[in-house]
């Protein structure tokens, strides 16, 4: 039985690791610590027995300490991270507190409860990252090996950055054992609907303009996150200590396909549910029109990165990781389940136009 903190556990990606988790293996106990920032949201955490929610900050040392201490915590897994890049263009400040000042206070907590009081007890803090460390891919170069020399170009890319060679080096200096982790773009459910995929979902089943940075034509490797689940359960069960694995979805598509892929499954649904066309009138599918119509090309990002490739050759190898949906049936899944939750993501898209 282990007893785990998931930070950003009532986030998109945690929230689905922590369902992942209670279904893999029920026996342990799991404390989410999230602040419930607009991407927190005590909803993606209904159902489940076992679970403790704690509103804190991962900064708050003294709660990291004392949360560890009550419930004989051995295991932390850290997803919580300010994450959004256009976000850290307008606002870096709370990327560097959040991803790398919290990052530090877990490490600290970490090692005075494991090493410094807890003489070397078995442990593992595992830390989630992301391929956007490693900068941009032109069309010709090879995918993103762990080896990959770091060169960050966002304020958010070099938080997380900053955060991943702490870790590092709490793991060579003092010893404590850790794993990281580098993945790809996500997508699923919970997902707040400020990224690409959820965005441009709702935006189409709502009759409004799909904005396109550029020329549409960035790529990125999609990942599904309950796949990404399992490639964390794995650095947590068979990685090494002080190692880093890539976990990649094996999806390179343009920004473009994906778009196209959304709209087109719109659409299809449309024709199979009937019922849709009263639910979201204003779809164009709901007046015999297609969703692309509302592709809107914008003025792009700053700083944007063309490419992003993972080549998860270490994390098959050694952990056994393999992703299991390509995107086509990714996708499908995730549309019905926002096509079913209506009642999750309502309230979030109104908060949306305020943020």
């Amino acid at each position: 039985m282990a007893n785990l903190i998931v930070t950003g556990g009532a986030g998109f990606i945690g929230a689905n690791f922590v369902h992942y988790w209670r279904r893999a293996s029920p026996q342990d106990s799991i404390v989410v610590l999230d602040l419930l920032t607009y991407a927190g949201n005590r909803a993606n955490l209904d159902g489940l027995d076992g679970v403790t929610l704690i509103e804190g900050d991962i900064c708050d040392t003294p709660l990291v300490s004392s949360l560890m201490a009550d419930h004989a915590i051995d295991t932390i897994v850290h997803f919580a991270a300010e994450s959004h890049v256009d976000r850290s263009i307008a606002g870096p400040d709370a990327f560097v507190t959040t991803n790398v000042v919290g990052t530090h206070s877990l490490l600290k907590a970490a090692k005075r409860a494991w090493l410094d009081e807890g003489g070397g007890k078995p442990h593992r803090f595992h830390h989630v990252s992301t391929d956007e460390v490693y900068g941009s891919l032109a069309p010709e170069e090879p995918a993103f090996k762990e080896t990959t020399p770091y060169a960050p170009n966002s304020p958010y890319s070099a938080s997380k950055a900053g955060s991943d060679h702490l870790v590092r080096a709490y793991h060579h200096t003092y010893g404590l054992e850790t794993t990281t982790s580098n993945c790809s773009n996500n997508y699923g459910p919970f997902q707040f609907p400020e990224k690409l995929i959820p965005l441009f979902t709702l935006n189409a089943l709502n009759g409004r303009p799909l904005p396109i940075y550029g020329d549409g034509l960035n790529i990125r490797d999609w990942l599904h996150v309950e796949d990404h689940c399992r490639g964390v359960e794995a650095c947590l069960r068979k990685g090494r200590p002080g190692e880093t694995y890539n976990i990649g979805g094996g999806q390179e598509l343009p920004n473009m396909r994906v778009i196209e892929e959304i709209c087109q499954a719109v659409d299809e649904a449309f024709v199979t549910d009937p019922t849709l066309a009263k639910r979201f009138p204003d779809a164009p599918p709901a007046q015999g029109r297609s969703s692309l119509e509302l592709k809107t090309f914008v003025t792009d990002r700053k700083g944007h990165d063309r490419r992003y490739a993972i080549d998860e050759t270490k994390a098959r190898t050694e952990l056994g990781y393999a992703p299991l949906r390509d995107f086509p049936q990714g996708f499908s899944e995730t549309l019905a389940w926002y096509l079913a939750r209506e009642d999750w993501w309502g309230p979030l898209m109104a908060l949306h136009k305020r943020t």
